[in-house]
Formats: C-alpha cells, sequence, structure tokens
C-alpha cells in the first residue's frame, strides 16, 4: 500500500513530465512541431498495418506474419515482427502483480510516440497480472496523465478493454469524465460461445460510443457458465472460421487478434507446447486469415 501510494503521489505531484515518461507539452504547443508529428499519425479508419488480423502475444506470430497487419504483446515495447506492425500498451498502474510494476516501469521509458497505444487491460477486474484492477477515478488521472499526452504527440490512442464485455459500466463512466483527450478506437474482448454473442458485443460498443472498434482479445468461451471454455476441437476451429469471417465483414471492426494468453483451455493455445508448430487452432486461424489477407 505504501508503494501505490508514493507512486500515485510520484505521478501527480512529483518529478519533471520527461522524468515520468509523459511527452513534454512545449513539443505539443509548438505548432511546426505538432504540424510534423500529425502529419505522420496513422489513418484511425483504416486497419494497422493495412490488415485487420492480428495476434495478441508472440508465440503463433512467425506463423501468421505474412498475413497480419498487426501484433501486441501487453507491453510498452513489443519487439518487431517482420512487417507487422507492434503495437504499444500501458497495462494497468503497476500496482497489480510484478508483470504490471514492470511493464508501468517500462512505459515510462518510453522515448518516443509509439504509432499506436493501447489503453488499461480490464480495469473493471481484479485478479494479480490478469486484470488491471483499477477504480474509474485513478483511470482517468493515469489516462490524462500518462497516455493522453501521446496522443498529443502523434499517436493513436485505444480505450482501456473491458472485462465484463457488453455488460460494462466502468467504461461509460470513464468516458464521462472529464478527459484530456478522448481515445481514437474502441479496444475490446470477446469471449463468447456462439457468433450471436460475438456480434451483441460487437453492437454495445459501437452504439454506445461511435468510434472504430478493435478487437484486442478474443476466444470461444461460455462466459455465462463460469467462464469455461470451449473444449471440441471442432467446435472451436469451427467458431475460428466464423470469428474471422465476422469481424472481416463488419464495417465497425477494424482489427481483431488472436490471445495466446493463458485460461482458455488445452485446445485454444495456437501453437504446441514447445512453439515448434502451430495447432489445430492456430491452423484454423492461418486458414481463416488467409482468405482475406
Amino acid at each position: 500500500m505504501l508503494y501505490r501510494s508514493l507512486l500515485f503521489t510520484s505521478l501527480l505531484l512529483g518529478p519533471a513530465a520527461a522524468a515520468r515518461g509523459v511527452p513534454p507539452r512545449s513539443a505539443v504547443d509548438d505548432k511546426a512541431g505538432a504540424s510534423t508529428l500529425h502529419s505522420k499519425r496513422a489513418d484511425v479508419n483504416s486497419p494497422p498495418g493495412g490488415k485487420k488480423a492480428g495476434s495478441a502475444g508472440g508465440r503463433a506470430v512467425p506463423f501468421w506474419q505474412d498475413h497480419l497487419g498487426w501484433w501486441y504483446d501487453w507491453t510498452p515495447s513489443p519487439s518487431a515482427q517482420g512487417n507487422v506492425v507492434p503495437v504499444s500498451m500501458l497495462w494497468g498502474s503497476g500496482n497489480n502483480g510484478e508483470q504490471d510494476a514492470a511493464r508501468f516501469a517500462a512505459f515510462q521509458q518510453l522515448s518516443s510516440a509509439p504509432q499506436y497505444l493501447l489503453g488499461f487491460n480490464e480495469p473493471d477486474c481484479s485478479g494479480a497480472d490478469t486484470s488491471a484492477n483499477m477504480s474509474v477515478d485513478e483511470g482517468v488521472s493515469l489516462w490524462n496523465q500518462l497516455i493522453a499526452p501521446w496522443g498529443d504527440q502523434g499517436s493513436l490512442l485505444g480505450s482501456p478493454s473491458m472485462c465484463l464485455q457488453k455488460d460494462e459500466s466502468w467504461l461509460q463512466q470513464f468516458n464521462g469524465q472529464q478527459l484530456s483527450r478522448s481515445w481514437d478506437f474502441t479496444a475490446i474482448h470477446i469471449y463468447k460461445p456462439d457468433m450471436a454473442g460475438v456480434q451483441e458485443d460487437i453492437d454495445h460498443y459501437w452504439n454506445t460510443y461511435g468510434k472504430p472498434i478493435w478487437v484486442t482479445e478474443f476466444g470461444c468461451v461460455f462466459d455465462q457458465d463460469n467462464f469455461t471454455p470451449c473444449s471440441d476441437q471442432g467446435q472451436v476451429s469451427q467458431w475460428i472460421s466464423d470469428v474471422v469471417d465476422l469481424f472481416e465483414n463488419n464495417e465497425h471492426v477494424l482489427a481483431y487478434a488472436y490471445t495466446d494468453g493463458g485460461g482458455l483451455g488445452e485446445v485454444w493455445p495456437p501453437t504446441s507446447s514447445d512453439g515448434s508448430s502451430l495447432s489445430q487452432s492456430g491452423q484454423a486461424y492461418l486458414d481463416a486469415i488467409s482468405k482475406y489477407n
């Protein structure tokens, strides 16, 4: 708790903005500099890297990369993977587990504006190193201090992504607060067992916020049954094919990423345990995205 208190105080009152990893306002206020920065801003209405398909996590990227536009690994500085665009993220406040602390420290070391920057990971749920677990007020303060200034520098900003999917209220409250700069696209997580549920989530975020949608995590899960992952390989492979078709043909979805994160059962991981080959599910994703890219 002491660490949390000191860190938050430092963010609000502490050392110079540059020392906190916040881009200096002088660069934003300088008209010539701002013009140069914004001329490099990506098109918010175009898929990152020119392709909607992406990967959340890097284990299968070497197998998929010819058909991907982007990827991220929940960190501020994902590595280069061929021509696949790396997307940065501020995962949380630095106070919810060792990984969160490491990611927060790394974010403070950013020295140039990333092309794309994702906001907090599931601040509406708890669980060390799985969800950011932040209050709305804390989220607003950190957004204004650490994320919004990068938008002024040219980054396209993604909203915080919700754990509760279409039943969320955190982002609605966050959106109603005084944000120094709003997000450019809405980042969402979809964990559903069927396409009707997937479409309901997309409709909620489009109808509520009206901004381009990036599905930054998705998976086949019985979310109303204790979040039980789908376990039948045939069902999962068909689900992957169907959801890619849905995303590719939905004008509001500009990006989507197959997540190789944990907790999704034994069938979902996209590679073999040693990473040497694609699993059946990983191959199903490759087959599905290859039809479009």
